[in-house]
């Protein structure tokens, strides 16, 4: 059982003298009791749980990063993205919240069962096109649908997000996202009855002085058989495993694609700078070696082999006889 709240003695002649002047200081102090009341709605109970909605949060906070990277190159100019708001709300109040004409792309999700939503209002859909085709990034003045070259460029976009939006979902669920079909018309697109919850993650775009939203829409059939995977804690465990996992052989595959100049020396000598600039066509340097000696392979800036010279299918060519170690090519950097 839950004991009483005691009452200081300062409280009780306050609440006493309150009482006998008549005043309204008790209205006040119970006002300053009453708690915040927070409005639910039984009808649409809550699909996404704290710990669910701070992963999703986390994962599209990944991927504004690496999109902003990736269209700050696309555009040539300054990019920042920002995740603004991560909310779970019914389907009919996310479509009467855009405005029309837009840019709607419809996405499959594989392999989920279902379309998912991306949305790039109007006002930053033409400054990336007057970007990317050598303008200076204005957004149009008045509204209106996009041309059949207009669709073909923002189709590319689009495309290009879908790849870093995988990217970062993949941290927590195996997600391929697909293009499928443009729209313009909030009104015409229904890829869930109004009454559904979805989750929209809304971003900011800015590129240069223009800003627009760019809104994402998952519906929750679509996404729930996935909805155990999605915790903070998965996405946590994840991204350190991914950071290790196979990052040997990631880059060891990288630095055998790695070019390299390869020279043999033959030997040394000295001479003089004078003697360089009469050098004609025929003439002869003596080197400090005989043709006995093995000469050195010379691997980027170390000597890193000892070779004997010799021919190979009539063309010259050096067969390695020492592999010299790194205690041995440390000194002999140019």
């Amino acid at each position: 059982m839950v004991p009483p709240e005691v009452m200081s003695q300062n409280e009780i002649d306050s609440l006493l003298q309150a009482i006998s002047s008549g005043d309204d200081k008790i209205a006040k102090m119970e006002a300053n009791e009453e708690k915040p009341l927070k409005l639910y709605d039984f009808r649409r109970p809550d699909k996404f749980s704290k710990d669910q909605m701070r992963a999703i949060q986390m994962i599209h906070e990944s991927f504004s990063r690496s999109l902003t990277t990736s269209l700050s190159t696309m555009v040539r100019s300054m990019v920042a993205v920002e995740v603004v708001a991560v909310d779970q709300l019914a389907y009919d109040e996310f479509i009467h919240s855009l405005v029309q004409p837009t840019v709607i792309g419809i996405l499959e999700m594989y392999p989920l069962s279902g379309n998912a939503i991306l949305e790039v209002n109007n006002h930053l859909t033409f400054a990336i096109i007057d970007r990317l085709l050598g303008g200076k990034g204005e957004p149009l003045r008045k509204p209106r649908d996009l041309t059949d070259i207009e669709r073909t460029v923002v189709e590319r976009v689009m495309m290009k997000i879908l790849e870093h939006l995988e990217e970062s979902w993949s941290t927590v669920v195996d997600i391929r996202f697909r293009f499928e079909t443009m729209e313009s018309n909030p009104f015409f697109v229904q890829v869930c009855p109004g009454t559904d919850m979805v989750l929209l993650v809304t971003m900011k775009i800015q590129i240069g002085e223009v800003q627009g939203i760019m809104n994402f829409c998952i519906p929750y059939f679509v996404i729930e058989p996935l909805i155990d995977k999605l915790s903070s804690q998965q996405w946590f465990s994840s991204t350190g495993r991914k950071s290790t996992e196979g990052v040997q052989e990631a880059l060891a595959a990288r630095l055998s694609e790695v070019s390299v100049p390869l020279a043999l020396e033959l030997g040394n000598s000295v001479v003089s700078l004078g003697d360089i600039i009469q050098l004609q066509a025929g003439d002869v340097i003596r080197l400090d070696g005989t043709v006995k000696d093995n000469i050195g392979m010379r691997v980027g800036n170390r000597i890193k082999f000892f070779c004997t010279p010799g021919m190979h299918k009539k063309n010259y060519a050096a067969q390695i006889t020492e592999v010299l170690g790194e205690d041995l090519t440390s000194g002999e950097e140019e």
